[in-house]
């Protein structure tokens, strides 16, 4: 206990009001406790992926969110949860959304695998546009010659 705390409950007659001191100091008290898991289950519903967000970012973001409302008391079923996660993602997604709602069971998934999926998918497609910008480069270097008659390049 720090100074300012020993200060705070130097002068209580007993343990439970140091206690109950300590916890409204800390924690704040039930109005200041509802106010914040109103304002969390806000962040929560308007929950969405920025632009240009990485999807380390929006796990990073998701998950700081939901563990804070769980500290606060609320419940999550695993499902509502991953579907959640699949609906703020940007248009971008959409084919990956599509494909996981129709062949992954939303209620066995964890949001971690869920998430580890979505990252596979971005090195997927970052191996796919660097094979194509490979190849784009590569045909920009081709030469094309064709002769004439005369053996010269047209």
């Amino acid at each position: 206990m720090n100074s300012d705390e020993f200060f705070r409950v130097s002068q209580c007659a007993s343990t439970k009001e140091m206690w109950d001191i300590l916890e409204i100091t800390h924690e704040g008290t039930t109005d200041v406790k509802r106010a914040r898991k109103h304002a969390c289950i806000q962040e929560y519903e308007m929950f969405r992926m920025f632009k240009r967000e990485t999807i380390s970012d929006v796990q990073k973001r998701f998950t700081h969110t939901v563990n804070h409302l769980i500290s606060l008391g609320k419940i999550f079923e695993r499902e509502d949860l991953n579907i959640k996660i699949l609906k703020c993602l940007d248009r971008s997604w959409q084919p990956m959304v599509t494909a996981t709602l129709e062949f992954k069971d939303l209620t066995t998934l964890t949001t971690t695998s869920l998430f580890g999926k979505l990252r596979e998918h971005v090195l997927e497609m970052n191996q796919l546009n660097d094979q194509e910008n490979e190849e784009k480069h590569v045909k920009s270097i081709v030469l094309r010659a064709a002769s004439h008659k005369d053996g010269k390049l047209k």
